[in-house]
């Protein structure tokens, strides 16, 4: 992963802004990636960006493409935001550890395929500005001109940011080792699927969020709006977020290669659940974010009186909660405002 980090952020790629020399080199070593673990590989041109979309799919245990009915969606996006300024933005955690991690999950899986469901890969071009949420998004695009239609696609997962420790190196590993998934309330049986895995990897606490804590932040949206099932993983933005200093040095490599045994157990046991098919549920789980304030800053408190203060907030809006998870409108802006001054805290 990190040969592919380091490659993906090299000189000749330039930033992988889509529509240019650094983005299609970008996009080649993405492909040639996914080649060299056995996947056979196409490209879907994204016009709004002047780019494309590198995507492969792994059918079911004993099926063949044509015969596999449902799918998992994964997904991750391979571009940056280029050179601005005589700067290049180097995009390592924005999202060039996504793409690795990616890339080593659809091998193990090609390696030996999931029961019952087929895996879709795709790394998607233009989720930057100032492509995103316009048709120049590659996951945009690839929602409206599926390959595979979206209503035989169970579940999307998106990863985005997932490549940096939280905090400094001082903090708790339970903090350090946290990525957030949001977006598993809106399908019955996958928040609980999620909670079951919470700490199952060593060095890792995947932590779940309701999906509206935060505004539309990457490639999931496309496939919200249309109803599809999702789940978003993510670390928050850092400090280097978006500027020069994302640069591959910044990684925490034995988090990534946590994330990737996690994901690929989690897609076998998504595959291979006993549904017909996911249903979409709009439903909120304020209670879940407001637990997993609870739990991180519960862990800081020692290091920290601010996290004593953020906790007793936090559990005080866990009592507002009605009985299916839900906060009044005031109180939501209220966690909302608590979470962007622990991710600030964190980044």
């Amino acid at each position: 992963m990190r040969e592919l980090v380091e490659a993906l952020c090299s000189e000749r790629c330039a930033g992988r802004a889509p529509g240019t020399a650094g983005g299609r080199e970008g996009r080649r070593i993405v492909a040639e990636a996914l080649s060299a673990v056995g996947l056979e590989v196409t490209q879907l041109a994204v016009p709004g960006c002047d780019g494309a979309n590198v995507l492969a799919a792994i059918p079911a245990a004993g099926a063949s493409l044509a015969s596999t009915e449902r799918w998992v969606l994964l997904g991750a996006h391979h571009d940056h935001l280029g050179r601005h300024g005589g700067e290049t933005y180097w995009g390592a955690d924005d999202n060039a550890a996504a793409v690795a991690i990616l890339v080593q999950v659809a091998g193990a899986l090609a390696r030996e395929p999931p029961a019952r469901r087929g895996v879709l890969i795709a790394a998607f071009d233009g989720e930057e500005p100032p492509h995103f949420l316009s048709d120049g998004m590659g996951s945009e695009w690839y929602a409206a001109h599926p390959p595979v239609a979206l209503d035989r696609i169970d579940i999307m997962l998106c990863m985005d940011l997932v490549g940096h420790a939280l905090g400094e190196p001082a903090f708790p590993a339970e903090v350090r080792g946290s990525v957030f998934a949001l977006g598993a309330e809106r399908s019955p049986g996958t928040a609980a699927h999620l909670d079951a895995l919470v700490a199952s990897e060593p060095g890792l606490w995947v932590r779940r969020l309701d999906a509206e804590i935060i505004p539309p932040l990457s490639d999931y949206h496309p496939f919200w709006t249309r109803r599809v099932p999702f789940v978003f993983l993510t670390c928050g933005r850092a400090r280097h977020y978006h500027t020069p200093d994302d640069t591959p040095d910044r990684l925490d490599y034995p988090k990534m290669e946590a994330l990737a045994r996690w994901l690929q157990r989690w897609t076998r046991e998504t595959c291979a659940r006993p549904e017909a098919r996911f249903s979409f549920d709009n439903h909120r789980d304020d209670a879940a974010s407001v637990r997993t304030l609870i739990a991180l800053t519960r862990a800081l408190e020692p290091m920290s009186p601010m996290a004593k203060a953020g906790r007793q907030v936090a559990e005080g809006l866990l009592a507002r909660c009605d009985g299916q998870g839900r906060l009044a409108t005031a109180a939501r802006q209220e966690l909302a405002s608590l979470l962007q001054r622990l991710e600030a805290g964190l980044g």
